[in-house]
């Protein structure tokens, strides 16, 4: 008797044991074969390659490949803020145990674009089938999720989750094992006066010209407070298949010119719940500064395959996940990403004190990893202070240069000053965003220099 063909084998097998059953079954094989890249690492599911979705991802639809599956419901999210400490959970599971999330941009539903999403999508062809469900009950849910376009941040935050066993002391591990675009398109937008060259109270900051601030300043409408009347930019950008197969984003430009370029997707905030509730008039904080319990972290290279150390504050952790993007530049110079809703999966693992399973820097400050290499991270102001975040990256540089040492001291069993010289030799250090008040600077150790 013939053996059957690969793809009916798997058909299969698939049909015996399950998708979720294969996945693991796969990952355990490739574990096997190939070993594990990452510290304590534990087999992982394949990541999936960027592709152009057939149809929109709309919850409860196609593939869901966790132990536990998260949708971003209107009572599941928070709107611009993140969870404080004794946040009630919207899930409860396992350390170890994956979980796959529903996450939803913020693009097209914000108060600037209309807070109609069918409206916006529409004016970009997007048919109303085409656009996610569960973005638009957030959208039009009022009483759950009240606005301030001037104060609150505008991520639409999914969970949090409780990992049984957290306890403050340890590190939750995430690792990201899959992240999947939801829809074929995605929103660039230059807001508020934000980013790299943003008109300040002064007229321009320094080092360029009130002519040189974007968006340019004669479309700032801000006095009228207005959202629609901002003058704010948002690019709306298709993405389609490219020319090896991938998935590209396609933005236009003058008359009949566009540029390409490959997406990279990843989830731009992943933290846990860092801090106990301010006063019953803030409970919260706001979802845009990052801080040591990671957040709005902002650092391209933390899609799949990576790991995310975080440091547990409270009890059960409270992972939270939002800013979805199907691409970033380092720097993220304009305001945001590349925003575009994702489907992504991750495994939640609790690390203990002396376990071995998390850098030591990670108990402390974020961490993170990839195949290839380690990401010791620096921010300006993580402390997580409401109002006035310092933006100073020369801090930022500075704390990411210290986590390395004490990581390369401590973890690896370099002398202090031999590490400083390699990491001036060798390692590279690059601005992840200067656009989320706290600002963010993240070193690239590569790991095949060492044995």
């Amino acid at each position: 008797m013939s053996s059957p063909d690969p793809a009916t084998a798997r058909a299969l097998i698939i049909d015996g044991i399950g998708r979720r059953g294969f996945l693991r079954a796969a990952a355990a094989v490739t574990a096997a074969t190939a070993g594990a890249t990452l510290i304590g690492a534990t087999p992982a599911m394949a990541a999936t390659p960027s592709s152009v979705p057939d149809s929109p991802l709309q919850p409860d639809s196609g593939p869901i490949d966790g132990d536990h599956y998260l949708p971003s419901t209107p009572d599941a999210v928070r709107w611009g803020y993140v969870p404080a400490i004794g946040a009630t959970p919207s899930l409860r599971i396992a350390s170890g145990e994956t979980v796959t999330i529903d996450t939803v941009s913020h693009e097209g539903i914000l108060e600037d674009q209309g807070r109609d999403p069918v409206a916006y999508f529409g004016r970009h062809d997007v048919a109303e089938d085409g656009v996610l469900t569960d973005a638009v009950a957030i959208a039009r849910d009022y009483a759950r999720t009240p606005r301030n376009f001037d104060v609150d941040g505008p991520h639409v935050i999914t969970g949090p989750v409780f990992v049984e066993g957290a306890q403050p002391g340890d590190v939750l591990k995430v690792e990201t094992l899959s992240a999947v675009p939801r829809v074929p398109y995605g929103v660039v937008s230059s807001r508020h006066g934000k980013g790299a060259l943003a008109r300040t109270a002064d007229g321009a900051p320094a080092g360029i010209t009130i002519g040189e601030v974007m968006p340019p300043v004669a479309t700032d409408g801000r006095a009228t407070k207005d959202p629609l009347r901002y003058g704010n930019v948002s690019v709306f950008t298709s993405v389609r298949e490219g020319k090896d197969g991938s998935a590209v984003g396609v933005m236009p430009f003058g008359s009949g010119g566009e540029v390409a370029f490959p997406l990279q997707p990843f989830m731009g905030t992943m933290g846990v719940a860092h801090t106990t509730a301010a006063s019953e008039t803030a409970p919260e904080l706001n979802s845009i500064p990052p801080t040591l319990g990671g957040g709005n972290i902002d650092i391209r290279l933390l899609g799949p395959d990576s790991a995310f150390y975080l440091p547990v504050h409270g009890e059960g952790a409270l992972f939270y996940v939002g800013d979805p993007h199907l691409s970033m530049g380092d720097g993220e110079v304009a305001l945001t990403a590349l925003e575009g809703s994702l489907r992504a999966t991750f495994r939640l693992t609790v690390c203990k004190p002396g376990s071995g399973d998390a850098p030591s820097v990670a108990y402390h400050y974020p961490f993170a990893e990839t195949p290839d290499a380690w990401v010791p991270i620096g921010l300006s102001d993580p402390d997580g202070s409401a109002n006035g975040q310092g933006n100073d990256l020369d801090v930022a540089m500075r704390r990411a240069v210290v986590n390395a040492l004490d990581f390369l001291e401590h973890d690896q069993g370099m002398d202090r000053p031999t590490a400083y010289a390699y990491l001036s030799a060798a390692a590279n250090f690059t601005v992840s965003q200067v656009v989320d008040r706290t600002v963010g600077v993240h070193g690239v150790i590569s790991k095949s220099h060492f044995r």
